[in-house]
């Protein structure tokens, strides 16, 4: 088994109301699961580890306007292209199991449990 990079896709905003004690828990569900998928040896990404960034840079001013929208969710899209596999992680999350399916779509391999990955280390 080669190193893989994985996505992991969850729940950002669903469920939260844009709460923001519920986002960042569902962003601290993600930030675990990619430290367990780490110390299996491979390389975990999320996406909002690229897209925050840009768009507090772009200017956002809030959660879910017209610059949130064009870079959330298309980041991740193009971020599959570059991972060997999603892992889908949490709850009921429609950019999540969007995620699920452009993975499958390029043929990425698809996990829904980190004890499904195969530790390299």
């Amino acid at each position: 088994m080669e190193q893989q990079m994985i996505l992991i896709a969850g729940p950002y905003r669903s469920g939260t109301n844009d709460d923001p004690i519920l986002i960042e828990k569902n962003v601290h569900l993600m930030n675990e699961t990619a430290l367990e998928v780490y110390k299996k040896g491979h390389l975990p990404v999320l996406g909002e580890w690229f897209a925050l960034p840009l768009i507090a840079t772009a200017g956002s001013k809030e959660m879910g306007d017209e610059i949130f929208n064009q870079i959330f969710h298309p980041v991740a899209v193009d971020l599959i292209s570059f991972c060997t596999a999603v892992l889908r992680v949490g709850g009921p999350s429609k950019g999540a199991d969007e995620m699920i399916s452009t993975g499958q779509e390029k043929g990425k391999i698809i996990y829904y449990d980190v004890n499904e990955i195969p530790a390299i280390k």
